[in-house]
């Protein structure tokens, strides 16, 4: 089998993404990267090898023999990118949301139907074993017919991960209910099986934005300032200079196939993970962990408080990141460019992700009214049920 020729845009946090991909000689190879910093550059060769191409401007990389991109820059450039490589008729792996609005996501899923080239959505929740476990109970019937989905998401870092660059500016976020969240709704339709087509939310500025230090971070990367020494959240330092997206948010959703669910967000929480509640017609679920050593206990017999499950289920943790999804996704991505055909994500999934987040943040900005979430096209749907078979 021939390498296929890999090319990334933007070398941060995710491009290990990328390191994943980067096989000479048994499958695929990165044969070209792209970032702004000329730090990072110059340690591409370091990564990926003397054979690799390096650029500060992605339009360099259009015509560079790529077989598919990796797009891991921040929310607000995810569009453009891809609409740059779609164009192009090279493969496309779009980091998560697949932008920042939902007519980005809908001119995105024009540009590859248009062109005919394969869009990919690095959602990778659905490939995290905890999730992948609570999915199976699903469908196997434990808790009979789903009714309702609750989310507490528990962000221990946030201070440090989302207050001190790019993502504390809405202008390249829309806002971290949809940045954090995109994630979390995606999984939520996932288990459900539906779409969420009417949303409400509430939440503000509750801690971050009585920090008074501010700091510009430009050429600086998230890695160089992380701590977790740097607690409790009011004795933050240095945040970005702009801080005006919300650091609470609380969100329901009212789903196409009359499942209801809920997602809250809090980005100065001492722990860090995320807990998935299902209620179905004949029982409920939890997952306590969401890494190593999670579990998932389900309850099907009626009793008062009781820790004690009817069943519990040990979740598996194989190597790599994010409890091991990244590899599998990474796997199906290169997958996909070779072949074709069904992935477990879904750009058209994604964008439904995105325009509940946009949705939800609109009426949180907006006193909590409810708001309709427009589906996409039917015939872009179609579309991408098709070419994904």
């Amino acid at each position: 089998m021939n390498d296929i020729r890999l090319g990334v845009i933007g070398l941060g946090v995710r491009s290990d993404l990328a390191e994943l991909a980067h096989r000479p000689g048994s499958g695929s190879v990165l044969a070209a990267v792209c970032d702004r910093d000329p730090r990072i550059l110059a340690r591409a060769e370091d990564r990926f090898g003397t054979q690799v191409r390096s650029t500060a401007d992605h339009h360099e990389l259009l015509d560079a023999g790529l077989d598919g991109v990796f797009v891991l820059t921040p929310d607000h450039t995810h569009e453009q990118i891809g609409l740059d490589f779609l164009a192009a008729g090279i493969p496309v792996f779009l980091d998560k949301p697949m932008a920042i609005t939902t007519e980005g996501c809908d001119r995105l899923l024009a540009a590859a139907r248009e062109h005919r080239t394969p869009l990919y959505v690095g959602h990778n929740m659905r490939h995290m074993p905890a999730v992948v476990a609570i999915r199976k109970l699903i469908t196997s019937g434990t808790i009979g017919e789903v009714k309702a989905i609750w989310c507490r998401h528990f962000i221990g870092n946030g201070g440090d991960y989302y207050f001190k660059d790019w993502h504390a500016d809405r202008r390249n976020t829309t806002g971290l209910l949809l940045q954090k969240g995109a994630h979390d709704i995606d999984v939520i339709h996932w288990l459900a099986n539906g779409c969420t087509r009417r949303v409400n939310a509430m939440g503000g500025l509750t801690v971050y934005g009585g920090i008074s230090s501010r700091r510009d971070r430009s050429g600086e990367r998230m890695t160089e300032w992380l701590s977790d020494g740097n607690w409790p959240p009011l004795s933050q330092t240095g945040l970005s200079p702009v801080v005006d997206v919300e650091d609470l948010s609380m969100m329901q959703m009212q789903l196409d196939n009359g499942v209801f669910a809920s997602y809250q967000q809090c980005h100065y929480t001492p722990d860090n993970w995320r807990n998935y509640t299902v209620i179905g017609t004949e029982g409920r679920l939890e997952n306590f962990g969401d890494t190593e050593g999670a579990e998932i206990r389900v309850w099907n017999r009626r009793s008062t408080y009781r820790a004690e499950a009817d069943l519990v289920v040990p979740v598996p943790t194989p190597p790599g990141l994010h409890g091991g999804a990244d590899p599998v996704l990474v796997e199906e991505f290169l997958q996909f460019v070779r072949e074709g055909g069904a992935t477990v994500t879904s750009p058209v999934a994604a964008r439904e992700a995105v325009a509940t987040g946009c949705a939800a943040t609109m009426s949180l900005r907006d006193g909590g009214r409810a708001i309709d979430v427009a589906p996409v096209d039917p015939e872009m749907a179609a579309y991408f049920e098709q070419v994904r078979q």
